[in-house]
């Protein structure tokens, strides 16, 4: 159980269940660079942080800049374009308006670009229930989620000690011992349960069970 007065929430994988998108634009990348197409339990396997590195594995090659420009863009145009059949994950509104009503405060860091970022959770009209949304700055993915974190902290005076992450990959725990703060990882996203359990902190199978290891301050 964590004792904490504010949430921060992952999105991709987390409060969007997003996963049938994400494998479409994984294999636009693959078909592209003459790879067979993934399975969603292949790509599991292999994703991991940092995101270049990952293709680098699936596509068995070194990526130039100009090679990871281009799988950037192709895995975003086709992501974007199939971004509308996405739907929110079980749980979603109803526990993050719960944890309002106790009287404590959430917010939503991604490492999704910031300016596609806020009109899709307008969008689903979650804006509301975040006292703050950040995403990704600039035109190439694929960064570490710890400089964010401590970026997202200190624009809204939260003591990390204060705070759970909830989040559905293993960069999300890392970025969470990296300031101090616990976290919990739902086995929803774009990683195996096995995956998430080495880091040793509690994984669910839901939005709904990650909430029952969280205790309002």
């Amino acid at each position: 159980m964590v004792k904490v007065s504010h949430i921060v929430w992952d999105w991709n994988g987390t409060l969007l269940h997003d996963n049938e998108v994400v494998l479409a634009a994984v294999n636009e990348v693959c078909a592209a660079f003459g790879r067979a197409p993934l399975e969603w339990e292949e790509w599991q396997q292999f994703y991991s942080r940092p995101v270049r590195a990952c293709y680098e594995q699936v596509l068995a090659r070194r990526l130039s800049d100009d090679d990871w420009i281009r799988v950037d863009r192709l895995f975003h145009e086709r992501y974007d374009a199939l971004l509308h059949t996405s739907v929110l994950a079980p749980g979603v509104p109803e526990e993050l308006v719960w944890w309002l009503r106790t009287g404590h405060t959430q917010s939503l860091l991604s490492m999704w670009f910031h300016s596609q970022l806020i009109p899709t959770v307008a969008g689903h009209g979650l804006a509301e229930l975040f006292q703050r949304v950040d995403g990704m700055p600039g035109q190439v993915g694929g960064d570490s989620k710890a400089d964010a974190l401590v970026r997202h902290l200190r624009a809204q005076n939260l003591n990390p000690a204060d705070v759970v992450l909830i989040g559905d990959v293993v960069d999300d725990a890392l970025a969470a011992a990296a300031v101090g703060a616990p976290c919990i990882l739902v086995a929803t996203g774009a990683m195996t349960r096995a995956a998430l359990e080495a880091t040793g902190v509690p994984v669910a199978d839901t939005i709904s069970e990650a909430m029952k290891y969280v205790v309002p301050a």
